[in-house]
């Protein structure tokens, strides 16, 4: 195992200076010869550097898309070249990989320690987050230790697809003369409405209800319908899916918001109206929680 580590931090190293230096195809295997050579020379074989390397290479434009749909505010051009490269690495191993040899938790943590060692401060934070949006994703395989599938269903017209329902709130709460919004933080910097999953059969403003409490920790009351927001998402075994979104109005006593384990997300906190405007927020929100103040508003 210390030897796949070691190999993927050369792996890593080539890779940044294959993209440090304009993507030359050309010149990867001697980047790779000569790292390993450097770095690790008692290493004998770099078959499986070379293998890491050229699969990420060969598969760059659809890895890129990929990081684009996990961290839609983060342009490829935007991102460290580091975290960059992390992040292809991390993913090539996370989805074409031999999940024998390389189960998805080792490929996210492997990804991880990588960007803690080579990258920024915050770097083993982000990689986290994205490569973990993906893995839960692709339905969190190995989570069980139950072998995943080998062969995904192909994608169905969008009017066949399966519907998840989810349940939001822009939750509100009235102390000292002021009105206060809540919202979670995500991995990625945004500040975005709480959710959760809603079963078949479930009340969705009951369920919305009980996802709220587990995951910021307080008791709401829901007063109206903002509306319904829809995106696709892909999973490993149903294909595309529909994942529907209804947001709701809720009131909440002015406590401390308690944030619970939910994955992405870092931080809770209640905002005065006059504060939103300078938050960042993602667009697909926005419209909800413009609704909820008119409301309150009115």
């Amino acid at each position: 195992m210390a030897n796949r580590h070691l190999a993927r931090s050369i792996a890593l190293q080539s890779l940044f200076e294959w993209d440090f230096n304009g993507d030359n195809d050309e010149s990867l295997s001697a980047i790779v010869e000569r790292n390993a050579l450097e770095f690790a020379p008692g290493l004998e074989d770099i078959s499986f550097i070379s293998s890491l390397v050229t699969g990420v290479t060969k598969r760059c434009e659809k890895l890129d898309l990929i990081i684009v749909k996990a961290a839609p505010e983060w342009p490829i051009s935007q991102i460290a070249i580091v975290d960059r490269n992390v992040l292809r690495l991390g993913l090539y191993e996370l989805l074409f990989a031999d999940k024998k040899e390389v189960p998805a938790r080792v490929a996210i943590n492997e990804a991880i320690e990588l960007a803690k060692t080579f990258g920024g401060e915050n770097s083993g934070k982000f990689v986290n987050g994205v490569l973990g949006a993906v893995y839960k994703e692709m339905g969190e395989p190995g989570k069980d230790d139950i072998p995943a599938k080998k062969k995904r269903i192909k994608d169905i017209p969008y009017d066949q697809m399966p519907i998840q329902k989810l349940g939001g709130a822009v939750v509100y709460c009235q102390a000292g003369g002021e009105t206060y919004l809540a919202f979670v933080h995500d991995v990625f910097g945004y500040w975005t409405l709480s959710k959760g999953r809603i079963e078949e059969g479930e009340d969705l403003a009951m369920a919305t209800t009980r996802e709220i409490k587990e995951e910021m920790g307080i008791d709401i009351t829901i007063k109206d319908k903002l509306g319904e927001n829809e995106y696709i998402s892909s999973d490993p075994e149903k294909g595309k899916l529909r994942k529907q979104v209804n947001y709701f109005l809720a009131e909440a006593p002015h406590c401390n918001l308690k944030l619970g384990p939910s994955g992405g997300l870092d931080e809770a906190r209640w905002f005065k109206l006059s504060e939103i405007a300078d938050l960042r927020l993602y667009d697909d929100v926005i419209p909800f929680i413009t609704k909820g103040i008119k409301l309150l508003n009115h």
